[in-house]
């Protein structure tokens, strides 16, 4: 199979954009990348999958606020992780089909939408915990399921309204052609650098909502795994005090490695190049795929449910004490 030519230098519909991708790749690269994606989205959607069908279906979970947090924390990922591999596989396999105006910002908008739920439900996971750990005492009733709905509803809600400005500002502006993004999604660095003249003031607006966005929760989360992790340490030296710290470490990695790379990102949305596709392959892919593993599937109650759920046993068993890890 031959290479595939683009003459990206003629002029471009100007309701249509090509996503370049990584043109440098060659077509036995393409293959590999396109089956690796394949075999994370596959694992990523059928592992949250399991996780949302064991909550729905298992009367252990179903009602506690941490596997209802956990529950649309997974049907979220699936969601994110559809939002652009589909496109992502169908370019690599078929390079230069251009993407309609209005499928640009449709994917803009859910891509950045989902993202900043995530940013929100992972805040509230991690005061969830905080309430958990630190006052357990007082936990049922400081973390009750119609609270823990209305937290959950709250992040999906200001998650798909906090980013409708800076998408209404850039798909405003004009792009002359030829429309090529350089990148393998519409996100707002290469749609600001195709726009025929300079937008500073949309440039800003977006920065200073994604900085917001992102250093308001991180912080927060910070805090909550602060107090977490000293309360933890009080805890007598043993087993539990180990898994306690384990999973903390944990989950405090993969806030880590989702917020640093959306932060290396999306505070200079005129920031591109190879290296910034990288992480973003990094964000929207990896995080996806690990997070049902640490968050859900070293779960010793997840595990269970799930065993329970697959294999049609309805067995229920009782425990008095229920907690992440």
């Amino acid at each position: 199979m031959g290479f595939v030519i683009l003459d990206w230098s003629r002029e471009a519909d100007p309701t249509k954009f090509i996503l370049v991708g990584f043109p440098s790749l060659g077509q036995q690269s393409r293959t590999l990348l396109c089956a690796l994606l394949s075999l994370a989205y596959a694992g990523t959607v059928v592992g949250n999958l399991c996780i949302v069908w064991a909550v729905l279906r298992d009367p252990c979970l179903q009602h506690l606020p941490m596997y209802i947090l956990l529950g649309n924390f997974s049907w979220l990922e699936i969601c994110y992780i559809t939002s652009t591999v589909p496109r992502m596989l169908s370019d690599l396999v078929s390079p230069g089909i251009p993407i309609s105006f209005h499928s640009c910002f449709l994917q803009f908008y859910f891509f950045f939408s989902l993202g900043t739920t995530e940013c929100f439900l992972l805040l509230v996971m991690a005061l969830d915990r905080y309430l958990a750990i630190c006052h357990p005492l007082h936990y049922p009733v400081l973390m009750s399921h119609q609270l823990c709905w209305a937290l959950v509803a709250s992040c999906w809600l200001i998650g798909f309204l906090w980013f409708i400005l800076p998408i209404v500002l850039i798909s405003r502006l004009s792009f002359c052609g030829p429309n090529t993004l350089d990148h393998f999604l519409c996100d707002p660095g290469p749609l600001l650098a195709a726009s025929c003249t300079p937008a500073p003031w949309t440039e800003q607006t977006c920065s200073t909502l994604s900085s917001v966005m992102i250093f308001t929760t991180i912080l927060f989360i910070l805090a909550s795994y602060g107090f977490v992790i000293r309360a933890v340490l009080r805890l007598p030296a043993g087993a539990r005090r180990h898994k306690a710290f384990s999973t903390c470490t944990s989950h405090l990695a993969v806030v880590g490695l989702f917020y640093g790379s959306i932060m290396v990102t999306y505070v200079n949305p005129s920031a591109s190049g190879s290296s910034g596709k990288i992480v973003t392959l990094f964000y929207t892919v990896g995080t996806p795929l690990l997070n049902p593993l640490i968050y859900s599937l070293r779960n010793k109650e997840m595990k269970e449910a799930l065993r329970r759920t697959l294999l049609g046993k309805r067995k229920i068993q009782n425990s008095s004490v229920h907690h992440y890890g």
